[in-house]
């Protein structure tokens, strides 16, 4: 089965917009775990346009919720990492002024300074993953770098199913790069725009073990509630 991660940036979006605490982070984060999530997703942008410190300080003791934190492949959101000591990290790319994440790592131009970063996420035993593009190239490189997991960028397949456009091309790629990445022995993870034909086109990828979801999910349970979305999820994850 795969694992669901449902990321929760965009409640705390919400959240910000009154500059108060509702909804409330830390409650929705043990709601969504009840309801089906194996894992909570969380960004801390170097912005904090949405989840702020303070966030990640209340779900590091949250001892019995998997957190996932995404942060920028930079010393600065390293020396966060470990002093707070999520269970998984996945370093993404990150541009100041892009609204949502726009691509995966460029990992021959950053190859270094990632290595550095996930030599000492690794030894504290703190589980990584690269955000990349579907390409083999940069599957090797992680590889090389000694991650534990790749989390394949899905927006460009996502638009195309969103639009009815033909997906073909881009699901053989994410298939050869999934069966790549599993044989040399990185996990291979799944995320980015994802709704839930494109979920349910992926689950048919039997090398891929998780799920990302955030914004759809948020959006879908405005007017079907979380719960009912986060069980629609997990029934295609099965």
């Amino acid at each position: 089965m795969i694992r669901l991660g449902v990321n929760i940036d965009h409640i705390a979006t919400i959240r910000n917009a009154r500059g108060e605490n509702h909804p409330d982070l830390i409650l929705s984060a043990k709601n969504i775990k009840n309801y089906g999530a194996d894992l909570i997703t969380v960004h801390l942008r170097e912005d904090r346009r949405h989840i702020k410190d303070r966030d990640l300080i209340k779900l590091s003791k949250l001892k019995r919720i998997p957190i996932n934190l995404e942060i920028a492949a930079n010393n600065k959101m390293l020396k966060i990492a470990l002093k707070f000591k999520p269970k998984f990290v996945c370093l993404v790319p990150e541009k100041r002024k892009e609204i949502t994440t726009e691509g995966g790592l460029n990992l021959s131009k950053n190859k270094n300074i990632i290595q550095k970063i996930v030599s000492k996420l690794n030894s504290k035993n703190i589980r990584t993953s690269l955000f990349i593009n579907p390409n083999i190239n940069d599957i090797k490189i992680a590889s090389y770098i000694n991650t534990k997991c790749i989390e394949l960028h899905t927006g460009k397949i996502s638009r195309l199913i969103k639009k009815n456009k033909n997906y073909n091309n881009e699901l053989i790629k994410i298939k050869k790069c999934a069966k790549y990445a599993s044989s040399i022995g990185l996990e291979v993870h799944a995320g980015h725009g994802m709704d839930i034909k494109t979920a349910k086109i992926l689950t048919k990828i039997k090398e891929i073990s998780e799920f990302n979801i955030g914004h759809f999910i948020i959006g879908e349970s405005i007017f079907f509630g979380l719960k009912k979305i986060i069980s629609k999820f997990k029934k295609i994850c099965k």
